[in-house]
C-alpha cells in the first residue's frame, strides 16, 4: 500500500440538493469538515472538472457555485452525484491522512499480534469507530487510547486493544 498505489482521486463527498435558482449546490461532506472543502479549488464530477467560483459553509454542509452550472437545471443533473478531489489539491499536515488510503491495512494489537484487516469506519456521535475484520470482528475508537500509529506507507495501524473488543 505505498503511495504509488494511491488513487489520484479521493471521493469526498456527495451532491444532495440544489440550493436556489441560480445553481448553487449543496454538499454533504466525506471528510473531517466541510471547511476542508472550502479550500478545494476544483471539483471532478463523472470524470469532468468543475471549478469553484465560490464555496461556503452552513452547519456540516457545503454550498457551492461551480463553473459551467448556471441554473437549478444544470445543477439538478448533478444531484447525487459523487464528488472527487485531486490528491494534490488537498495537501496534509503532517502525520494527517486520508481515511481512504488507511482502508485495507493491516491492524496489529500490541498484545495479539495481527488481528485483521481495516475493513470500515463507522463515523458515531462518540467519534469514529475502525471497523477491522479478522478471525472476528472488532470495533476500536479511533482515539490515541487505542490507535497508537497508523502508517499509511506501510499499510499498518499499531493498536493496544482491551479485552471485549
Amino acid at each position: 500500500m505505498s503511495a504509488n498505489n494511491l488513487s489520484e482521486y479521493l471521493e469526498c463527498g456527495e451532491i444532495v440538493n440544489t440550493h436556489g435558482i441560480k445553481g448553487e449546490v449543496k454538499i454533504s461532506p466525506w471528510c473531517d469538515s466541510p471547511a476542508f472543502l472550502a479550500g478545494i479549488g476544483r471539483f471532478f464530477v463523472d470524470g469532468k472538472e468543475y471549478r469553484v467560483l465560490s464555496s461556503r459553509v452552513q452547519g456540516q454542509m457545503l454550498y457551492a457555485r461551480l463553473e459551467g452550472v448556471g441554473d437549478i437545471n444544470a445543477a439538478m443533473v448533478l444531484k447525487g452525484k459523487k464528488l472527487l478531489i485531486r490528491r494534490s489539491d488537498a495537501p496534509l499536515e503532517e502525520g494527517a491522512y486520508f481515511l481512504s488510503d488507511a482502508l485495507g491495512a493491516e491492524v496489529v494489537d500490541e498484545r495479539l499480534g495481527s488481528v485483521g484487516t481495516l475493513a470500515d469506519f463507522l463515523e458515531l456521535p462518540g467519534g469514529r469507530v475502525f471497523v477491522v475484520r479478522g478471525e472476528k470482528e472488532h470495533l476500536i475508537p479511533d482515539v490515541p487510547e487505542f490507535v497508537k500509529k497508523v502508517d499509511v506507507e506501510a499499510g499498518v495501524i499499531n493498536v493496544a486493544m482491551i479485552d471485549g473488543m
